[in-house]
């Protein structure tokens, strides 16, 4: 059976500072979900534990005190609205969620490829794709050896440009995306083997690809890369919009069903927590 748009499982709401947009409300996310014919949602807003050391204002303002005010969350009829978080990983690869609040969450994101955050989660702050595309391997790797409940996570948008932003930094769009240099350097068998790990370990994988319906051949070829990987090694995926703002939710349950036709998925392929 075709794997079905039934989820969003990576959701912001006015709460995250990178949104604070009044109509990101969980009504609206609710009406989404609803309109949509999904059966389980999760907000992930962006958190840091404020009981562990940080060096970025951003998570700083952003703790559990902070996202727990979109709490209680409605429910519809036939949906189920869960409350998660979208933490981070710093520069010593620690992930901002202490163990005492796991079971506060019921899902847990995890990006690694968040690298417009420079010294907060970088040692060295370099633009060459080669170290980037190091970063790349190391941080997911690093994420893979914690000691975390995997079977209530996922690593968030593996390939998000802001890896290597560069037009997304300058606000140009002229040329090729500057992330694709990044991706190009990981090989397949570098792919298969973290994805072996992934999959051992239980994660789920998001699929959130931005701006998938408007990528050239060349592009998209690239990007499904490391997604045909991980399917070949038994990983399991989840669907995720990352939305902000409700103009992004518009547009999600197209760029699911997009996604999820170019990787060929089935219901066997899905991951639940």
């Amino acid at each position: 059976m075709r794997f079905v748009a039934d989820h969003d499982y990576h959701i912001h709401s006015h709460l995250s500072l990178c949104s604070d947009d009044p109509e990101q409300s969980n009504a609206r996310i609710l009406k989404y979900a609803e309109d949509n014919g999904f059966n389980k949602i999760c907000l992930t807003d962006h958190f840091w534990d404020e009981t562990l050391p940080a060096r970025c204002g951003f998570y700083n303002k952003q703790g559990f005190e902070h996202i727990k005010k979109a709490l209680p969350l409605p429910q519809g009829e036939n949906v189920q609205f869960l409350f998660g978080c979208e933490t981070e990983m710093d520069r010593d690869f620690n992930v901002g969620v202490s163990e005492k609040l796991y079971d506060k969450f019921d899902f847990i994101i995890v990006p690694t490829t968040h690298l417009h955050f420079n010294a907060f989660v970088m040692e060295k702050v370099l633009y060459e794709p080669e170290y980037r595309a190091e970063l790349w391997v190391e941080r997911f790797a690093k994420l893979l050896e914690k000691d975390m409940p995997f079977h209530k996570m996922g690593v968030a948008h593996l390939t998000c440009r802001l890896m290597l932003a560069g037009e997304w930094e300058s606000g140009e769009k002229a040329g090729e995306p500057k992330y694709l240099s990044v991706l190009r350097l990981i090989s397949d068998e570098v792919y298969r083997e973290l994805f072996a790990k992934a999959a051992k370990k239980g994660i789920g994988i998001e699929l959130n690809i931005h701006p998938f319906e408007d990528m050239g051949e060349e592009e998209r070829a690239e990007v499904l890369r490391p997604y045909k990987a991980a399917k070949e090694m038994g990983c399991k995926f989840y669907l995720g919009s990352d939305a902000h703002h409700p103009a992004e939710l518009d547009v999600a349950r197209n760029r699911f069903e997009m996604i999820i036709d170019a990787l060929d998925l089935r219901e066997s392929d899905k991951f639940h927590f």
